[in-house]
């Protein structure tokens, strides 16, 4: 035992003369080098730093790519349909559910692949022609055979109907006031100190017209502005295709014809800011829209707040000098009382402490994050998007069998909440795995932060899971802007937000924007000098009632 241990005594003495002779070594040749080794592993590491570095901005730059390709040359839609149609799993990457959770999702799940496979299904209907309107004026051309003999008997016609088209018809309203001179009475009994003296000559009182001093007609006013903020025809356009017609306007008449428009029905849009506001459910998104700036000599991004009363199907957009900021909502919705649907922007979520508003999210933002990382992480974008697909397919449940309010909320607790529940664990489960800063990992990171407000829509069957009606109403802005490409100034921005508004109104109420606009600018101006009539009865939603405005005096004009 004795010689052992002397044996290791002399191996370890060995071993530390071995490493005190490489280390004497080592510091002669650094001696030697002048610091050169030092120096190489100082560019070493730094080197390594740089490309962790360049990594990083590649894989960016790549993602980028792909977000970009995705967005420009494939397909926009995001519904998602699994590849495998038997992937159903419940505990992808395990879900830390408890089991009552694990059973009642479990029973959701089944209850929906019940339901698709009882579903009828309808047969498409074949294309077929439709009828050309009967209202339409006909044209009748006939034509012979040639050489027409007198023994020919007709034993009946063969008709086509073709669909012409004849441009807009401008034509001057000539109205005519004939003067009558008032001829003496012969003296009658009574006093002359008591008759009132009337006047020597009568005529019939002008009728209201939209611009006082103005040549531009009702129908012509309404055109112009239909043909902007309707179908998206700049001014300038429009002068050209008048101009095609021999009718000559200048720039400078057509944008005081629109200042005055607006003028005219900007109360009218303050009753309808005040109707929105009055619901208890509304939907609010915001989106740019160009406006010069005079003292930087360029074209600036501004925004345009929009506001949905989802009940009513009334929208107003609000513009605030352009800004953006959480100051601008919190004065718009001041006195708001109800649900508040919106996306993630950070500025409402000052509603989650203000009592009595309900702050709701939006799936569609959510499932839009997650389709953007499906080429980053296909396996966890499927499920995601798969448990998204879920809670709609609640959703259509509820409207193939045409469920009342109440039905669709208790349909959402029995269905969707679990299913929610699950997905929610599922994203505290996956998150770490996901690569840090990735689609992926902002896609859980989204959701999750913005759970409770996606979660509260099945508290009430009125509530939509999504965003969506606020952002139908916003794209008539986006195709605007690449029509007239921006505003010249914060006044026509406001006089925009007015147009958009009401124009947007005659969109959701299925109403003619032609007809609307003609009948309220030729009697706006009557409601704005009489107090005792409702602007909101011009409204589309209340014209579209009757075209007769509700308490419109009679013997007006």
């Amino acid at each position: 035992m004795s010689d052992l241990s002397s044996d290791n005594d002399k191996l370890v003495q060995a071993l530390l003369q071995e490493r005190d002779e490489l280390f004497q070594e080592l510091s002669r040749l650094r001696k030697i080098d002048n610091g050169t080794l030092d120096t190489l592993e100082a560019q070493n590491q730094k080197l390594s730093s740089e490309v962790v570095q360049k990594d990083q901005e590649i894989k960016k730059l790549t993602d980028q790519l792909a977000w970009f390709r995705h967005k420009f040359f494939s397909k926009s839609s995001e519904k998602f349909i699994k590849e495998d149609p038997n992937q159903r799993k419940l505990d992808f990457d395990g879900i830390d559910a408890l089991p009552q959770e694990k059973i009642a999702i479990e029973k959701a799940e089944m209850e929906l692949i019940e339901y698709e496979r009882r579903k009828v299904v309808r047969e498409k209907k074949s294309a077929v022609r439709l009828p050309l309107p009967e209202h339409l004026r006909r044209e009748i051309e006939v034509i012979e055979p040639e050489d027409l003999r007198a023994n020919w008997v007709r034993i009946g016609i063969e008709a086509t109907e073709i669909l012409e088209f004849k441009p807009g018809e401008l034509y001057v309203r000539r109205i005519e006031r004939p003067k009558y001179a008032v001829k003496p009475i012969a003296a009658q009994a009574q006093d002359q100190s008591e008759q009132e003296e009337a006047p020597a000559v009568r005529i019939a009182p002008m009728p209201l017209l939209p611009l006082p001093r103005s040549n531009a007609g009702a129908s012509l006013l309404a055109e112009l502005l239909m043909n902007k903020y309707f179908y998206h025809l700049p001014f300038h356009r429009q002068i050209a295709m008048l101009k095609m017609v021999d009718v000559k306007l200048p720039a400078s008449t057509v944008n005081g014809w629109f200042q005055g428009g607006s003028d005219l029905l900007r109360a009218l849009y303050l009753r309808l800011k005040d109707l929105v506001l009055e619901s208890d459910y509304i939907q609010v998104d915001e989106s740019t829209i160009p406006v010069v700036d005079n003292e930087k000599h360029k074209a600036t991004k501004a925004y345009l707040w929009m506001v949905r009363s989802v009940m009513n199907n009334l929208v107003f957009f609000h513009y605030d000098k352009g800004s953006r900021a959480q100051k601008v909502v919190v004065d718009l919705l001041k006195h708001f009382q109800g649900a508040v649907q919106t996306d993630g922007y950070q500025a409402y979520s000052i509603y989650e402490q203000k009592k009595g508003v309900l702050l709701l999210g939006c799936w569609a933002h959510a499932r839009r994050k997650f389709t953007e990382s499906f080429l980053e992480d296909k396996n966890g974008a499927e499920y995601a998007l798969a448990q998204i697909a879920k809670l709609y397919q609640v959703e259509q449940m509820a409207n193939d069998e045409s469920m009342t309010y109440e039905q669709r909320s208790e349909l959402r607790k029995r269905l969707a909440y679990p299913i929610m529940r699950g997905f929610e664990k599922w994203i505290v489960a996956y998150h770490p795995k996901a690569i840090p800063g990735g689609r992926m990992s902002k896609a859980l990171s989204y959701t999750y932060n913005l759970f409770e407000r996606l979660s509260r829509y099945h508290l009430d069957g009125r509530y939509l899971p999504d965003n969506n009606l606020a952002e139908n109403a916003i794209r008539p802005l986006a195709v605007g802007r690449k029509g007239f490409l921006f505003c010249g100034n914060h006044e026509s921005a406001e006089n925009a937000a007015i147009m958009y508004s009401l124009l947007g109104c005659c969109k959701a109420c299925d109403v003619n924007p032609r007809e609307w606009l003609t009948d309220v600018f030729s009697k706006i101006a009557l409601y704005n000098n009489n107090y005792e009539l409702d602007l909101a009865d011009l409204l589309p939603h209340n014209w579209k009632l009757s075209n007769k405005c509700q308490n419109f005096p009679k013997d007006s004009n």
